[in-house]
């Protein structure tokens, strides 16, 4: 049975926060990363506080990191309902783990046949 990560993002403008003049460095390796991982076979879900509040109550390791930290917990990582990371995104290494394959798994090679446009 596949593991069900899910990622408890803090209040962001868009579902990934990538937008905008500044974009936050980190939201840009996680959306990569999601990427990478879907595209390796596995669900990651993320929610945006400001959008999806929903999965913030109804996950009880989340509502009570809420409690405990208000919004300075987030984000926030789940595995099955279990809270594994908070304050901070996961990086490829922590997800492989989590899900039980190697890291590489969720690192995928550019394509050999690049188009150049210049």
């Amino acid at each position: 049975m596949s593991k069900k990560i899910e990622v408890f993002d803090p209040a962001l403008c868009c579902s990934t926060g990538v937008c905008g003049p500044d974009v936050d460095p980190a939201l840009t390796k996680m959306a990569k990363l999601h990427l990478d991982v879907e595209k390796a076979g596995y669900e990651l879900k993320r929610y945006n506080l400001a959008q999806e509040p929903g999965p913030f109550v109804e996950t009880p390791s989340i509502q009570k990191l809420l409690e405990d930290k208000g919004p300075d917990g987030l984000p926030a990582v789940t595995v099955d309902g279990e809270l594994k990371k908070e304050g901070s995104y996961p990086d490829a290494a922590e997800v492989a783990a989590w899900l039980g394959i190697e890291e590489s798994s969720l690192q995928h090679s550019t394509p050999k046949n690049q188009i150049n446009l210049l």
